[in-house]
């Protein structure tokens, strides 16, 4: 069985080294529980921009900005 090879290899680990592989294994263990992130679709928006959306800002916003 395959956690018997696993325990077999770390008996022959320095003491000094079992804290880092303890991490190790822990936290794999922790990411194997996350959900996967949700892909992203790309696309515009819901709903519809106006032709208002493309027209050039006044100068007073474009001022501000500076």
């Amino acid at each position: 069985m395959l956690q018997e090879q696993i325990m077999q290899e770390l008996q022959d680990i320095p003491e000094d080294k079992l804290a880092e592989i303890y991490d190790l294994i822990h936290y794999f263990r922790l990411g194997l529980k996350k959900e996967p992130p949700q892909r992203r679709q790309p696309g515009l928006l819901p709903g519809k921009l106006g032709d208002a959306f493309f027209e050039p800002l006044p100068y007073a916003e474009l001022d501000a900005w500076e």
